[in-house]
């Protein structure tokens, strides 16, 4: 993609998302792309500047699942070690032959949340009775058999890092992940990002279990401070257009940095079987499950919250779009995410 054909791109998507704004579709919208070194950003709405963070959703999983995996370039664990051998309580059922491979590829057979979800944000419970209940969920399917996405096996991931290292996610996340790549306007929770720079979601078009309908949601809805402290290493983290970009250059690089480079392949490369969806470590990968027009090397992850991020290492482009619509608002193909990423998946593909 020459360099016209990114700026064409680029104004395209921005058109969307001002659009978006202009129709009061979206309270706010930023968009970072990046190819080959060169970068772009624009902040529509409430965003003001560069510094607007929002509540990522999921593509708080590979952030989380890379402090995690700080410790496997220590030696500290492998991934086809059993759960119950850092988490010894999980003994029931089928757990002790869950794999953290298993976890970090949503082959468990755990479901997304645990049944009383909305019971223990409503009580306003801390992570560690999520990771409680967890313990007595039923399987889907015997682990390693198939594939379904689940939030709680990213949350039991994140609680093994904590098991080995005696620190809280957040804090690894702080120490392991964003401090060393400078994301400063990230936290795993709130940390000190200033409220004025943290944008709300249109809790109105949330899902059930993210509070859409509750009579006391707004006590801990997505908007509440409860949530945004708890800091959910399945989708509570913060984080600007700019920070998930600098995380995304990170993860493509094939340099050792804050992740040895061989660790970074593996997290971006299919680890499931043909019959399965494709998914990395922590990462969507083929970025098909996103319905976003990339090669079968891109990586990256969307959010519920209204969010999309990718990269694609063939042709070194990155992609950040995060509005403040949540993704169950609109069907996906017409979600202002998905319509600013098409402009910048499509612009760089081959010509015949």
């Amino acid at each position: 993609m020459t360099d016209n054909d990114l700026l064409s791109a680029c104004e395209k998507s921005c058109q969307v998302l001002a659009d978006a704004v202009s129709k009061k579709q979206i309270l706010a919208g930023s968009l970072f792309v990046e190819q080959s070194g060169t970068r772009f950003v624009a902040n529509y709405g409430m965003a003001q500047d560069v510094h607007a963070s929002y509540l990522l959703g999921s593509i708080t999983k590979p952030i989380a699942i890379s402090a995690l995996m700080t410790f496997f370039d220590e030696a500290s664990f492998a991934l086809d070690d059993p759960l119950v051998r850092y988490l010894p309580e999980f003994s029931l059922g089928a757990f002790p032959k869950v794999t953290i491979r298993h976890l970090l590829t949503h082959t468990s057979g755990l479901p997304d949340q645990v049944p009383s979800n909305g019971q223990l944000r409503s009580e306003h419970q801390p992570l560690e009775s999520f990771v409680e209940a967890c313990s007595v969920l039923s399987f889907r399917f015997p682990p390693g058999t198939n594939y379904e996405y689940s939030s709680m096996g990213i949350l039991l991931a994140s609680a093994i890092a904590e098991k080995i290292s005696s620190v809280s996610i957040h804090q690894l996340v702080a120490d392991r992940v964003l401090g060393p790549l400078g994301m400063k306007d990230s936290a795993l929770g709130i940390g000190s990002i200033p409220e004025a720079n943290r944008m709300p979601v249109q809790i109105e078009f949330a899902a059930p279990e993210a509070g859409g309908g509750a009579a006391d949601a707004s006590r801990w809805d997505w908007n509440s401070p409860y949530w945004r402290r708890l800091g959910a290493p399945w989708g509570g983290a913060h984080a600007s257009a700019s920070d998930v970009g600098t995380f995304l250059r990170a993860m493509m690089s094939d340099q050792d940095d804050f992740l040895r480079a061989s660790t970074k392949r593996m997290m971006r490369s299919n680890q499931n079987p043909v019959r399965f969806e494709s998914r990395g470590l922590g990462l969507d990968v083929d970025m098909r499950s996103s319905k976003v027009t990339c090669s079968a090397n891109s990586f990256g992850h969307s959010g519920s919250t209204g969010t999309l991020a990718w990269a694609e290492p063939d042709t070194q482009r990155i992609c950040v779009v995060l509005t403040t619509l949540p993704g169950r608002a609109l069907e996906e193909e017409s979600h202002p995410r998905h319509l600013a990423s098409e402009w910048i998946a499509k612009a760089s593909q081959p010509k015949p």
